[in-house]
């Protein structure tokens, strides 16, 4: 697999926040979100081949029983199937995390989507064809069905982004329990500023909130 890095911390998004985890981030992404923070993952992909025997090698090391693969776009990883059937026999508890643009056979506990709203698209040449992508549902409904224990994180920057947000889960068909939004930031006081704004719309929509507690412990940058 083309992978980033790999690395020991806290999950900090979603229904496993505050887990200690082992995350497997790998490089490459389809997409080109305006606010990506791992750059070396998408606008920039860094990382080296790692066999799926060393990956989950380094899990065992780490101890830990949560595994996340993380990205960019993990999906796009032709030995997926075979990293999560491997840590699973391992006997490890695997999250998987994707822009839910692509439908491979995988196995995981839990499937993280993060769909895209129109609040990531990037001026340039990749606008267009991001958008495409983000806005063909058919991948995400086959993704869904597949794995019923999933969550959908969407990144918020404000009001403006809750009429797309309501037409993708009505269009999908999720209850709202499973649908967190995050505040847009890359960094905890970034996060923080909208926070408060973010956690109303929660309240009157019937969504969870879901902070980014490895910003707030480590702050931004690789390995957190």
């Amino acid at each position: 697999m083309f992978t980033a890095e790999t690395f020991t911390s806290i999950q900090g998004e979603g229904v496993l926040a505050g887990v200690p985890s082992f995350f497997i981030r790998t490089s490459g992404c389809n997409l080109r979100c305006s606010w990506c923070d791992t750059p070396y993952t998408s606008w920039q992909p860094e990382g080296r081949r790692r066999s799926v025997r060393a990956l989950v090698e380094d899990a065992t090391v780490a101890g830990l029983r949560h595994v996340v693969i993380t990205g960019g776009e993990p999906l796009l990883q032709r030995e997926l199937g075979d990293l999560t059937h491997a840590l699973a026999a391992n006997r490890h508890h695997i999250t998987v995390e994707t822009a839910g643009t692509l439908a491979p056979e995988f196995g995981c506990h839990l499937l993280s989507v993060s769909p895209k709203t129109s609040n990531s698209d990037p001026e340039g040449n990749f606008r267009g064809r991001h958008r495409d992508l983000r806005t063909n549902s058919a991948p995400l409904q086959l993704l869904l069905a597949r794995h019923p224990e999933h969550q959908l994180k969407f990144v918020v920057r404000g009001e403006g982004d809750v009429g797309e947000i309501l037409a993708m889960v009505n269009l999908l068909g999720v209850v709202r329990e499973c649908v967190l939004l995050m505040p847009e930031g890359r960094t905890a006081g970034e996060v923080a500023a909208r926070a408060p704004a973010v956690a109303r719309l929660c309240m009157r929509h019937g969504f969870r909130y879901t902070p980014r507690l490895h910003l707030d412990l480590f702050g931004p940058g690789r390995g957190v």
